[in-house]
């Protein structure tokens, strides 16, 4: 045994190798967790296994198809997970995977002004979709809409989504402490089965969060309820206290 240990030399190399590789297996599993990616992954590493059994066996047709699937894995990774490898990367690009990135956070006054616009449209049926920045910039969707660069207050944020004007459809976006475009157009979520009281506004909630790390909020219209979307779900409905909360937590994450 003491021999074995006396012919294994390890450098300072070898160290920092392993040590980056474990990081960023461990950065990339936590980007993953809680997503469809994670159940995919799950599936791939039984596939493996199924693969290995069958060499083992002997089961010749099945270990040739897995071997032909397997062939071309790196192809179908980018295929199923094109989603989530473009969330991934601009997670890197925003400093959310190495390092935390300082940006401007949202005070006490511009929450308020949001809460107070959501519940008063809420009350009066009128729908919303206000998406709140964090670490992956959103400027991609502010080009899509009207740039405001405004203070957000009830008052703007309800003569936006009132009916018929020319933005109310679109979404609004907020960075920091500024309404920095309305009538933005998201992507919509696909693949997913919602309930049918869930409309547009709903779907381009989610699919904007499972795209980045932003929180949505959405005022549906038809119910007067007020929903949160992030991490590509979607909690409903949530009172006035949950939604300062979330958007507190928000503002403490982005610093």
């Amino acid at each position: 045994m003491l021999n074995f240990f006396d012919n294994i030399h390890i450098t300072w190399r070898e160290i920092l190798d392993i040590a980056v590789v474990t990081f960023i297996f461990y950065r990339g599993l936590m980007l993953i967790r809680g997503t469809r990616a994670a159940s995919v992954l799950h599936g791939f590493l039984l596939l493996i296994i199924v693969y290995y059994v069958s060499g083992e066996f002997g089961l010749n047709t099945l270990h040739w198809l897995l071997t032909n699937f397997l062939g071309s894995i790196f192809l179908v990774i980018i295929i199923l997970f094109q989603a989530d490898i473009r969330k991934a990367l601009s997670s890197v690009g925003a400093g959310g995977f190495f390092r935390s990135r300082r940006r401007e956070s949202v005070n006490e006054a511009a929450i308020n002004e949001c809460i107070l616009a959501v519940f008063q449209m809420a009350r009066a049926k009128i729908g919303a979709l206000i998406v709140f920045e964090r670490r992956v910039p959103l400027g991609d969707w502010i080009e899509r809409g009207v740039e405001l660069g405004a203070r957000p207050s009830r008052e703007l944020l309800g003569t936006i989504f009132f009916p018929d004007t020319p933005l109310h459809d679109g979404a609004v976006i907020i960075q920091g402490d500024t309404v920095a475009a309305a009538g933005c157009i998201l992507p919509l979520i696909a693949g997913v089965t919602l309930d049918a009281s869930l409309g547009t506004r709903h779907r381009a909630a989610l699919g904007i969060t499972e795209e980045t790390d932003a929180l949505a909020v959405v005022v549906s219209e038809e119910r007067g309820v007020v929903s949160v979307a992030q991490g590509g779900k979607l909690v409903s409905p949530v009172d006035e206290l949950t939604l300062k909360n979330m958007l507190w937590n928000l503002s403490a994450k982005r610093t």
